[in-house]
């Protein structure tokens, strides 16, 4: 008989050592090291047939006899959810919702899953952090009750998968896969360990059962998703559920996905009754910018296939004796930093000894390069103090030279522009070729930097 031994795991990426050590040689994480009893290998998805029945022997087969799917995607029922997934969710996948506490998380799947079992069958919510009661007590606040959603409130893998195998639901979920736990492994919920053995068993299960599973998953101070990085390799998809606790906006953003794409983005406004769509988020992110302010601008960004219009602030100011700060946030700060250099270096504003604050108003975040002559234009307007004209959107990536480079997919971006009131687009030279002639706005194209500072 194999006995169980003790060994040291790394906490962020399982790494396993014979003895503790105070740095991870892998992920380079110091005091990640935690103990942990491992006990023999247990069968291949032991859970899957409990009742004696015989494991189904799998052989290969060409890829052209294998059996499509027999439906298509199921719909949540949000079109904001729907689009982040690529079109709905695709039966037998495995989807990994993240983000801080307090988000939403638990919310929007509660949402989804009352309008799954409305409109294909059974659907079983399994709860590691609230009693039945308290589910309930949510659910009455959005409104939610269907006679083919399940509560249970479990948190042994065990009794989950009996539970699941004895109702066969359409989509399970697991709020959250952290206080989950097997009692194969004697390490405590939440471990390396116990995260890496529920997520392959629930994956299991819902490729043998055709079934969609969902995973609530923790993230940790820094923002990632608490437990090992193979967690994110086992799932088919990873949404983060991302926003301001300030703000009521929420952004459901896809970081991987293997049945669509990862640039799509749903938004979402928290209210009492629980997650709204927002249809027309440009409309909303600008429904309360200042007129006539130094330092503000519009950018479009291009999201997916969404184009949103945000504003930009940006704040100069004269920095006391010492280093001067350089603060960013929506936006990385790095690409500020560099903006600055060129500003400096290209234009002649001299900003080294100034402190310069960057926000993208609403607190949502975006990555795109296409806001860089946006974030010029207001480091610009906040040094001299002079505002820019409110009907004015900008976009277009600016290089280390001073060139506005072209970008992707210009004419959504002017016609959202169009659609909100604004008369006049500053845009890369190169794709004036792009825009419609026919449209009601006036397109103006620019090669560098200086010569867009000079229009405004």
């Amino acid at each position: 008989m194999v006995k169980a031994k003790t060994l040291f795991s790394c906490q962020t990426c399982g790494y396993r050592s014979a003895k503790w050590i105070g740095r991870c040689p892998d992920c380079s994480g110091w005091g990640t090291f935690s103990e942990e009893t491992v006990g023999p290998p247990a069968g291949r998805n032991r859970w899957l047939f409990r009742e004696g029945a015989e494991e189904p022997i799998s052989t290969p087969q060409p890829i052209s006899a294998v059996a499509p799917l027999t439906h298509a995607r199921m719909s949540t029922g949000s079109s904001e959810v729907d689009r982040v997934l690529g079109g709905g969710v695709v039966p037998g996948s495995v989807i990994l919702i993240a983000g801080d506490p307090g988000i939403g998380k638990s919310t929007l799947l509660l949402q989804s899953l009352h309008q799954l079992s409305k409109r294909f069958g059974t659907v079983l919510y399994i709860s590691g952090e609230e009693s039945s009661a308290q589910i309930k007590m949510r659910a009455d606040r959005l409104g939610v009750s269907s006679e083919t959603l399940f509560v249970l409130s479990e948190t042994t893998l065990e009794e989950i998968m009996r539970q699941a195998q004895k109702m066969k639901p359409v989509v399970l979920a697991v709020d959250s896969v952290q206080t989950a736990y097997t009692e194969e492994i004697a390490s405590a919920p939440g471990s390396v360990g116990q995260i890496r053995d529920v997520a392959a068993q629930l994956m299991f299960f819902a490729k043998k059962a055709g079934a969609a599973v969902f995973l609530i998953g923790h993230v940790t101070k820094e923002g990632t998703i608490a437990g090992p990085r193979v967690l994110e390799h086992i799932v088919d998809t990873v949404l983060y559920f991302e926003g301001n606790k300030g703000h009521p906006y929420r952004i459901l953003r896809a970081v991987k996905n293997r049945f669509g794409s990862t640039n799509e983005i749903g938004v979402f406004e928290m209210k009492g009754a629980g997650l709204l769509e927002v249809e027309n988020p440009s409309g909303l992110f600008l429904s309360e910018r200042p007129l006539g302010a130094a330092g503000s601008v519009v950018v479009a960004a291009q999201e997916g296939s969404r184009p949103i219009l945000v504003e930009l602030q940006a704040l100069v100011s004269l920095s006391h004796p010492g280093v001067a700060r350089r603060m960013a946030l929506g936006v990385d700060p790095n690409r500020v930093s560099l903006l600055l250099a060129v500003l400096e270096k290209r234009v002649g504003l001299q900003l080294s000894g100034m402190d310069v604050f960057v926000n993208v108003v609403s607190g949502i975040e975006i990555d795109e390069p296409a806001i860089d002559l946006g974030i010029v234009a207001a480091l610009a307007s906040s040094f001299r103090d002079r505002p820019i004209d409110s009907k004015t959107v900008f976009f277009g990536e600016v290089g280390l030279s001073g060139e506005v480079r072209g970008t992707q997919q210009i004419e959504m971006r002017v016609r959202e522009a169009m659609k909100l009131g604004f008369r006049r687009c500053i845009l890369p030279y190169r794709n004036l070729e792009s825009i419609d002639r026919g449209m009601e706005i006036e397109a103006i194209g620019v090669r560098f930097v200086g010569e867009a500072l000079e229009l405004l």
